[in-house]
């Protein structure tokens, strides 16, 4: 009898244990009625800086509600990956219908789109705004005004892809120097180019802060060579929805303007020179306090 007693505490601890366990696996909410997971990790493309802002916006949110945020920083190819895998929670610069085509359709069974906050994106070839030229069709024949150079950004971006095999080919632009190296380096010919009032052509994307900082034009693409405006969609992992449903509910009325936009990059990435934006943030949403309280009501 009394081996019996022993038994039965010994597999009741062992259920204690067990149970112990369970909850300790279990995640931490947020709370205050909030049942979102109170950890979410936030992906974000290295380089692409309409979405760094956009995602340290909604750190800056998300955090003053009582989450716990991490942003981790990787290329586009391993933020797929991770987002499939449950590895990161949220991207918030999903191109759509072209420039992640690819992504989406190979990972698509595993991630969720949890919507598209600006449908305003697209990829151009811009000039400064009195450049004596409007179009692409123009640039091969006034080529000699622009130093006879195109300006890119990295070699194996999907940009520099688009130019290369087809607005080159489209426009007759094969006699041009198209210099490839990295956005910083793209940038920093347009900072000298402008400082200089002289002409210059280079591939960019909208949005971006450049051009609420230089006076540009976008060159008309009637061939449509860089395909039509994009839309920028926030996506989550699989199972974002039962982990984070407030977070769901909120990123599917999620919106933002290319004003704000280009308000939010100006403030952290061209008038700082830091890489701590939570200050930065911080005012920017004191500045913008009616709309940042818009995306949580």
């Amino acid at each position: 009898m009394k081996n019996r007693s022993l038994s039965v505490i010994a597999l009741g601890a062992v259920g204690l244990l067990a149970f112990s366990g369970c909850a300790a696996a279990e995640a931490e909410t947020v709370g205050g009625g909030n049942s979102d997971n109170k950890d979410l990790t936030i992906a974000v493309f290295n380089g692409w800086d309409e979405g760094i802002a956009a995602s340290e916006l909604w750190k800056a949110i998300l955090d003053d509600k009582g989450y716990n945020v991490t942003l981790e920083y990787a290329d586009v190819a391993p933020v797929y990956v991770g987002l499939a895998e449950g590895d990161y929670d949220m991207n918030l610069d999903v191109w759509l219908p072209n420039t992640h085509a690819e992504y989406v359709e190979e990972y698509g069974d595993d991630i969720t789109d949890l919507g598209a906050w600006n449908d305003e994106a697209k990829l151009t070839v811009a000039v400064n705004a009195d450049a004596p030229i409007d179009s692409l069709t123009e640039l091969a024949d006034n080529a000699d005004k622009f130093n006879n150079t195109l300006v890119g950004i990295e070699p194996g971006a999907g940009l520099t892809a688009a130019v290369e095999n087809n607005s080159i080919p489209a426009y007759g632009l094969e006699g041009m120097d198209f210099k490839t190296s990295s956005t910083a380096a793209m940038l920093a010919e347009l900072t000298a180019a402008t400082k200089a009032g002289e002409n210059i052509a280079v591939t960019l994307w909208e949005p971006h802060w450049a051009y609420g900082s230089f006076d540009l034009k976008n060159l008309e693409d009637p061939e449509g060579t860089l395909g039509d405006a994009e839309s920028l969609h926030a996506y989550g992992k699989k199972d974002f929805a039962t982990d984070f449903p407030q977070v769901t509910e909120w990123m599917s009325g999620f919106k933002m303007d290319l004003d704000h936009l280009y308000s939010l990059e100006t403030a952290m990435l061209v008038d700082y020179e830091g890489t701590d934006y939570g200050p930065i943030v911080a005012k920017w949403i004191e500045d913008n306090q009616e709309y940042v309280d818009s995306l949580t009501e």
